[in-house]
């Protein structure tokens, strides 16, 4: 069975950065998507960055673009989502999730995903 697990969240505050790190288990198929997403209380979780592992093509919500960085490391089992000058409406659960297959069309787009992590808890203050 796979799964995800998040870690590096936590309260930061505005303009500092965090490291958000994903761990994949059970799963030695290494060609797979992989997106960060967050969710606001009330509201659905929204796509902020997606790499495909494949290719290492990656993608952005524009909410984030050029402050955050996803990235995986060399044995494509753990990814990583940087988070640089933070602001407080980045406050949010930060949730991993992945799909194994050859593609990876629209990477924000939740529906698609088919393993997720337990979520972890960003807190930006002013």
């Amino acid at each position: 069975q796979v799964h995800l697990v998040e870690s590096g969240g936590g309260p930061v505050q505005a303009g500092g950065s965090l490291r958000l790190s994903c761990a994949v288990s059970g799963s030695t198929y290494r060609s797979k998507c992989m997106g960060w997403f967050r969710q606001f209380p009330g509201k659905e979780r929204e796509g902020v960055a997606a790499i495909f592992s494949y290719s290492g093509l990656t993608d952005y919500a524009d909410s984030v673009k050029g402050r955050f960085t996803i990235s995986q490391d060399s044995a494509k089992s753990t990814g990583y989502l940087q988070m640089n000058s933070l602001k407080p409406e980045d406050t949010a659960m930060y949730y991993c999730a992945a799909r194994w297959g050859r593609n990876c069309y629209d990477p924000l787009g939740a529906p698609g995903y088919t393993t997720w992590g337990q979520g972890t808890q960003v807190t930006v203050s002013s």
